[in-house]
C-alpha cells in the first residue's frame, strides 16, 4: 500500500511537471483511460495511453509509448489506425489488489500518465444476525452478525435496517467501519411489538442483504438468574421449589415463562455424577409464589437443586445458585453383590470369614445413611446378629452348626430384605493359568485368563488391591461368567502404583486356587537405584551385588538391570542382570587397571542411571597363595586340634571315644588267661547299662558249647589240643606259614569265646572263656625294627618267668636252625604260643 501511495503521488507529480503551463491552467501531456479504476479480482484489465499534439516532450520527435504495472514493464501494441501518439495495453489477469499503471516514453523513460486500479470482491450476504433486548437500566436491543468468511479486499458499508410492523416507521443505523455490530435505543423499539431486522452489505462491486429475522424484543431479552427460596419434600421420591425473580424484572411475573430445573445427587458415592435434568415448565400470574415439583426421585438421597428462565424462545438466564434438600427414606431395595473368603482347617469347629460387598446396578440405599448387619442362622432355625457395621467388608469367624449367612442393609427406614450368602470352601484345585493384566486408560485394567478345562466352574472372580495399602478396605472384586476369558475392572487406580490383581475360579463346591499379577496402570522411571557392592573378587574377575529397590521407589515393573563398566577413557561394556538374582559377574577385566561401574535400572516406563563406582582388580601373586595356605593350613589344625580337646577332655566325651576307638586287649602286655580273668573288665566297660558295641564282638569269634567246661578243663591251652583246632588253624594259616590256607587274610579275631550255651542267649553267671588271640596287625619281619620294647607277660609273672614278646631279648635269643620252633624266633609272643602247644602235645 505504501509503494502505491508513492507511486501515485510520482505520477501526479510528472503530470504537473510535464505539462503544458498555460497562464491559466496546466494540463497533463498525456491520460490513461480505463474501462474502471475498481475491477474483480484476477479480471482482464484493459487501459489506453494518449499524448496530446502539443506536449512539450514529444514535439517534432517519433514517439514510442512504453507500459509499466508497479514498475514492471509488461507489453503493449500500437492501436490501429491511429498515430504513435496513442499505445493499448492488455492485463490479462488482473492478480493485484491494489497497483497503479504507468505510460512513459521510451526514449526518455520520461512518465507521461498513470492510474491506480483497486481489485476485490463483492461483498458475501451477512450470516448469524442475532439481536438481544437488555432490561437493565438503560434498555436497549443489541445486534450481532458475522460478515463473511471471504475477504473483500476492498472497503464494505454495513448498515442495519429495522421496520415495525403495524407502524410506518423504518430505522436504518450504520455501524463504524470493521465494525460488526449496533446498539439500539429504547425510543426505537417496542418491548411486545414485532419487529423485522435485516443487515445490508455495500462495496464498489456490489451489495447483499442478510436474511431478515422477525422478533419481539421480549422474546430476545435475556433474563436474570432466579433466586430458590427454598427446598422442602413432603411426598416420597419427590422434591418441592418455591423461586422468585429478581426484584428488577420482577414486572414480568404476569408473563408466562418458561423454567428448567437441573438435580444433581450428592452423598451418593454410587450416583454421586448424575444430573437429572427436567423438561421446562409454565407457570401463571403466581409463578414465583407457586412451587415447582419434581418427582420420580431416589428416596432417601440429598439433591442440589438449580434453576433457570427465560421469556419464549429468549436466551437461558445464567443457573441459580444451588440449593439443597432430601427426599424421604425407604427401606433399601436391590441386591448387593458378594464375595467371601474362607480360611482356616474344615475339620475345626470355627472357620475364618471375609465378607465382602459392593451394591449392584439394581441397589438403592433410600437413604444417606446406611449400615450393613450380617447374621447367621444355626440347624435350629434361629437367626444371631454376628456384625454390624459401615464399611463393605466384614471378618469374623464362622460359629459351628450354620445353616446359612445372610447379609442386610440398614437404614432409618428398616433393612432390606435378606442377601443370602452361600458358603463357598477353598479347594486346592486350579481353573485358569496365564493371567495378564494391562492398563486399559488411566483409570481401568483389561485382565485376562486362560481358562483350564475342569468340571463344576461356575465363574470367576477378579480382586485387587494397592500393595501399598494395607487393610480389607482397600480389597475390590468384579465377577464373571464362566464364559469369559478377560474382564475391564475400573476404579480409582493412581499411576506408578502398583496393583496386585487376583483371579479365583469359582466351582460349585468351592474356590479355587487364585493366579495373582502385579500391574501398574502406568509406568515411570524408578525413583532411585540400588548401590551395589563388590562381593567377591578373583584373578580377573569380580562379583557385583545389589539391594532390591523398595516397593513405593519401583515406580513400576522392574524389567532389567544393567552395569556399564570400562577402564577410565576406555570403550564401555555392559552386561544385564536378572531381575531376581540382583548380581553380575564381571569378567576378563585387566588387573591392575581402574575401572569405573554404574547400573541403570529400567521399567516399561523409562530408565534411572545410578551413581558410579570405581575399583581396581589386583594381580593374584605366589606369595598370596602361599599366605592363603598357611593361613587355611593352621586354621584346619587349629580345628583338628579343638576337636580332639573336646572329644578327650571332658568325662562325657569317653563314651563318644569308645564308639570311634574301641578299646582292645593288647596283645602285647596280655596272655590269654589274663585276658580270660582280668581283662576282660577293660575290654568291654558298660556303658549305662548298653549291650556292648558289636563294634567288639565283630573282633571274637564265638563257640558254642553243649556242655559246662569243669574246672579241670579250664584252661584249654594245657589240657586238650582237640578244642584249639580253631588256633591251630589260625596259626598254620598264617601268611607267614608254609601251606598258609586262611581264608581271611584281612582281619582274624582276637580271640574265641566259648559258652557253656548259644552266645545269643542271656550271659551265664561264670565268666567267658578266651581261647586265643590273633592280630589284625600283619606280622612281618621286615618291620623286626619297629617292634616295641620287651614287655612284661602277665602269665608269666604268676611262675616267676620273665618273657619277651614282639621284641628283641638278647639274653633269651635261641639259636637258628635247631628245629621248627626256631621259626618264632622273631615273634616271641607266637613263640610262647607255640611253647605252650607244645607242652599240651
Amino acid at each position: 500500500m505504501m509503494i502505491s501511495t508513492w507511486v501515485s503521488v510520482i505520477v501526479v507529480l510528472v503530470v504537473f511537471t510535464n505539462g503544458v503551463r498555460n497562464e491559466d491552467d496546466t494540463q497533463p501531456c498525456a491520460k490513461v483511460h480505463t474501462s474502471s479504476s475498481v475491477v474483480p479480482l484476477r479480471s482482464n484489465v484493459t487501459a489506453t495511453c494518449v499524448i496530446r499534439e502539443d506536449c512539450l516532450l514529444v514535439v517534432g520527435q517519433a514517439v514510442h509509448i512504453e507500459w509499466s504495472l508497479d514498475n514492471r514493464f509488461i507489453p503493449s501494441s500500437p492501436v490501429a489506425n491511429e498515430s504513435d501518439r496513442v499505445s493499448r495495453v492488455v492485463i490479462s489477469s488482473f492478480n493485484y489488489t491494489r497497483a497503479v499503471l504507468t505510460c512513459s516514453i521510451q526514449a526518455s523513460h520520461q512518465v507521461v500518465a498513470g492510474v491506480e486500479i483497486r481489485a476485490g470482491y463483492p461483498p458475501e450476504s451477512p450470516q448469524n444476525l442475532s439481536c438481544q433486548t437488555n432490561l437493565t437500566t438503560p434498555h436497549t436491543l443489541t445486534c450481532r452478525w458475522d460478515p463473511g468468511q471471504q475477504e473483500t479486499y476492498l472497503p464494505t458499508k454495513y448498515t442495519l435496517h429495522t421496520e415495525i410492523r403495524d407502524s410506518n416507521k423504518n430505522y436504518t443505523y450504520e455501524p463504524p467501519p470493521g465494525v460488526h455490530s449496533y446498539i439500539i435505543t429504547r425510543s426505537d423499539f417496542s418491548f411486545f411489538v414485532e419487529m423485522k431486522i435485516y443487515v445490508k452489505a455495500e462495496n464498489d462491486l456490489g451489495e447483499n442483504t442478510s436474511v431478515p429475522i422477525i422478533l419481539e424484543p421480549l422474546s430476545a431479552a435475556k433474563l436474570e438468574q432466579p433466586n430458590i427460596v427454598q427446598v422442602v419434600t413432603d411426598t416420597v421420591g419427590c422434591l418441592n421449589l418455591s423461586w422468585s425473580l429478581s426484584q428488577q424484572q420482577n414486572w414480568m411475573r404476569h408473563n408466562d415463562l418458561n423454567l428448567e430445573v437441573r438435580l444433581k445427587t450428592t452423598g451418593s458415592s454410587q450416583r454421586s455424577n448424575q444430573i437429572i435434568v427436567m423438561k421446562s415448565v409454565k407457570g401463571g400470574d403466581r409463578v414465583p409464589s407457586v412451587p415447582v415439583t419434581q418427582c420420580r426421585l431416589l428416596h432417601g438421597t440429598r439433591y442440589s437443586a438449580q434453576i433457570r428462565v427465560r421469556y419464549k424462545e429468549s436466551p437461558w438466564s445464567k443457573w441459580s445458585s444451588s440449593h439443597s434438600g432430601v427426599t424421604l427414606e425407604q427401606v433399601p431395595t436391590g441386591r448387593l453383590d458378594t464375595w467371601m473368603k474362607v480360611s482356616g482347617d474344615t475339620t475345626s469347629a470355627q472357620l475364618n470369614i471375609q465378607l465382602f460387598w459392593k451394591p449392584s446396578k439394581q441397589f438403592h440405599a433410600n437413604s444417606l445413611n446406611v449400615s450393613y448387619t450380617i447374621s447367621v442362622q444355626t440347624l435350629h432355625g434361629t437367626e444371631r446378629k454376628i456384625c454390624s457395621t459401615s464399611e463393605n467388608y466384614c471378618t469374623f469367624k464362622l460359629p459351628e452348626k450354620v445353616k446359612k449367612v445372610c447379609l442386610y442393609a440398614v437404614n432409618g427406614a428398616g433393612k432390606s430384605n435378606a442377601n443370602e450368602v452361600r458358603i463357598y470352601q477353598s479347594k486346592v484345585q486350579t481353573g485358569i493359568i496365564d493371567v495378564t493384566a494391562v492398563p486399559n486408560d488411566d483409570k481401568s485394567f483389561l485382565v485376562q485368563w486362560k481358562r483350564v478345562i475342569t468340571s463344576g466352574l461356575t465363574g470367576y472372580v477378579v480382586e485387587w488391591l494397592p500393595l501399598l495399602k494395607t487393610g480389607p478396605s482397600h480389597i475390590q472384586f468384579e465377577k464373571a461368567d464362566k464364559k469369559q476369558s478377560s474382564l475391564i475392572i475400573t476404579g480409582n487406580f493412581e499411576p506408578y502404583k502398583p496393583f496386585g490383581i487376583s483371579v479365583y475360579p469359582r466351582f460349585k463346591d468351592g474356590i479355587g486356587l487364585p493366579q495373582t499379577v502385579n500391574a501398574y496402570v502406568r509406568q515411570k522411571a524408578p525413583s532411585e537405584v540400588p548401590r551395589m557392592l563388590i562381593k567377591k573378587t578373583w584373578n580377573s574377575h569380580i562379583e557385583i551385588t545389589w539391594g532390591e529397590i523398595p516397593l513405593e521407589q519401583r515406580n513400576g515393573i522392574i524389567q532389567n538391570y544393567k552395569v556399564f563398566y570400562g577402564v577410565e577413557n576406555g570403550p564401555v561394556d555392559v552386561i544385564s542382570a536378572n531381575p531376581e538374582e540382583r548380581k553380575v559377574i564381571l569378567t576378563n577385566l585387566k588387573t591392575a587397571s581402574m575401572y569405573e561401574a554404574f547400573m541403570m535400572v529400567s521399567t516399561s516406563g523409562g530408565s534411572l542411571n545410578g551413581s558410579t563406582i570405581r575399583f581396581e582388580v589386583q594381580p593374584f601373586d605366589g606369595v598370596a597363595i602361599v599366605i592363603i595356605v598357611i593361613t587355611c593350613g593352621v586354621g584346619l589344625s587349629l580345628l583338628i586340634i579343638v576337636t580332639v580337646m573336646i572329644c578327650f577332655s571332658k568325662p562325657k566325651s569317653s563314651r563318644l571315644q569308645g564308639r570311634f576307638w574301641p578299646v582292645v586287649p593288647d596283645p602285647a602286655n596280655s596272655s590269654i588267661k589274663r585276658w580270660a580273668s582280668e581283662s576282660t573288665q577293660y575290654t568291654h566297660p558298660s556303658w549305662d547299662n548298653e549291650e556292648p558295641n558289636p563294634i567288639y564282638l565283630s573282633h571274637l569269634s564265638f563257640l558254642d558249647l553243649t556242655t559246662k567246661l569243669s574246672k579241670e578243663e579250664d584252661d584249654l591251652w594245657l589240657n586238650s589240643s582237640e578244642n584249639t583246632s580253631d588256633l591251630g588253624e589260625s596259626i598254620c594259616g598264617s601268611p607267614f606259614i608254609p601251606g598258609y590256607t586262611g581264608s581271611n587274610s584281612d582281619s582274624v579275631p582276637y580271640a574265641t569265646v566259648i559258652f557253656s550255651g548259644p552266645y545269643s542267649s542271656p550271659p551265664p553267671m561264670e565268666s567267658h572263656v578266651y581261647l586265643r588271640s590273633e592280630s589284625t596287625q600283619p606280622l612281618l619281619a621286615s618291620e623286626e625294627s619297629f617292634s616295641p620294647k620287651c614287655y612284661q607277660n602277665m602269665a608269666a609273672n604268676e611262675m616267676h618267668i620273665e618273657q619277651c614278646f614282639f621284641g628283641p631279648n638278647n639274653e633269651n635269643v635261641p639259636e637258628r636252625g635247631e628245629d621248627r620252633i626256631s621259626i618264632w624266633d622273631d615273634f616271641p609272643f607266637l613263640q610262647a604260643l607255640a611253647i605252650n602247644d607244645t607242652e599240651n602235645d
